[in-house]
């Protein structure tokens, strides 16, 4: 009978116990799963710039590709701009020569007939000494009596009178052109002796500042109805780019834009659209300037006076070019913002 026999292990292999454990186990590295990465405030700062350049290019480069149909929209936007900036103009001449009028607001005091010479240029001196007159100028009887027959060419008939009727005059310029402070300075003057009467005729002066308050408010009121005129033709504008991008829109929507990273191209079209039309309406103020200066100074030249159209400064060109882009940009949002409520992505 056969003894069973055990295979040999082969000479020199260690046993597999020994030799696993003599070899040291390297560790699996931890995993730490899906972590979000924070980016600096400078970088985002840096896409956010690069994204606003991009943007406001494209939209230049879109408007650039349909020309005419832009260009009538600017046009249409430079007109409803045209009406309020010349009132400004206007108003603007109106204020420099409410400046002359106030330089020429006097009183004029009457002496009495009883009043010589001497004791004229001491009424006047007296006159002078107070706080609330800029400056005096005496007109002696006779000056008066020239004036008044050179006024109106009744020198034949006023040389035969034996006495001269008028009285020697202080024509007296205030340092304040209120009404109520030269009232007060009229009852001043008319307490010095030798003074009969003081007169005082600022109706003219009162009704041309109501007519330029009156101005001041039809301006206001027009550039404001102009102004909601082109929100309403940037808005209705940019509606009709809205719908034509909708399928673009709602894609990026879909993988996650927010609505202001949809809203800025369109932002960026408004305000170029405003900038353009702030532009033709400079344009068109200049050559309604030149078409009307020559007819103006005809007309000034006539009656003996030079005037001439005012025209925007540089700072009244910034201001018009600033709120006409506000106004492009302003118009532009609303609707966006309008249109982004009723999309929804599917």
């Amino acid at each position: 009978m056969k003894r069973a026999t055990t295979p040999r292990r082969p000479t020199g292999a260690a046993p597999r116990a020994k030799r696993s454990a003599a070899v040291p186990r390297q560790e699996a590295p931890k995993r730490r799963g899906a972590n979000s990465q924070q980016t600096r405030f400078s970088s985002r700062m840096r896409a956010w710039g690069r994204h606003h350049r991009a943007m406001s290019w494209d939209s230049f480069y879109r408007l650039v590709r349909h020309p005419v149909g832009n260009l009538l929209t600017m046009l249409a936007i430079a007109i409803a701009l045209v009406l309020p900036a010349a009132l400004w103009l206007t108003l603007d001449s109106a204020r420099l020569l409410d400046a002359e009028l106030d330089e020429s607001a006097t009183l004029t005091v009457y002496l009495a007939t009883s009043v010589d010479a001497a004791q004229a240029v001491r009424i006047e001196e007296a006159v002078s000494a107070e706080q609330a007159v800029l400056d005096t100028r005496m007109i002696s009887a006779e000056q008066g009596m020239a004036e008044f027959q050179q006024s109106l060419g009744l020198d034949d008939v006023l040389a035969g009178l034996d006495d001269n009727p008028l009285p020697a005059s202080i024509v007296v310029r205030p340092q304040d052109v209120e009404p109520a402070a030269m009232q007060q300075l009229a009852m001043t003057l008319e307490a010095l002796t030798g003074v009969d009467e003081v007169r005082v005729d600022l109706a003219w002066v009162e009704r041309l500042r109501h007519l330029a308050a009156l101005g001041r408010r039809v301006a206001l009121a027009l550039g404001m109805l102009f102004g909601l005129g082109v929100l309403l033709v940037v808005g209705n504008t940019i509606r009709l780019a809205v719908e034509s991008r909708r399928r673009e829109i709602e894609v990026v929507m879909l993988i996650g834009a927010t609505h202001a990273f949809v809203r800025r191209p369109f932002l960026y079209s408004g305000a170029w659209y405003g900038l353009g039309g702030g532009i033709l309406s400079l344009g068109l103020l200049g050559l309604g300037n030149h078409w009307l200066s020559l007819p103006v100074a005809a007309l000034a030249a006539s009656y003996g006076a030079s005037f001439s159209l005012p025209q925007l400064d540089i700072t009244g060109s910034i201001i018009l070019l600033s709120c006409s882009t506000l106004l492009g940009w302003l118009g532009a949002w609303l609707a966006v913002t309008r249109h982004l409520s009723s999309i929804r992505p599917r």
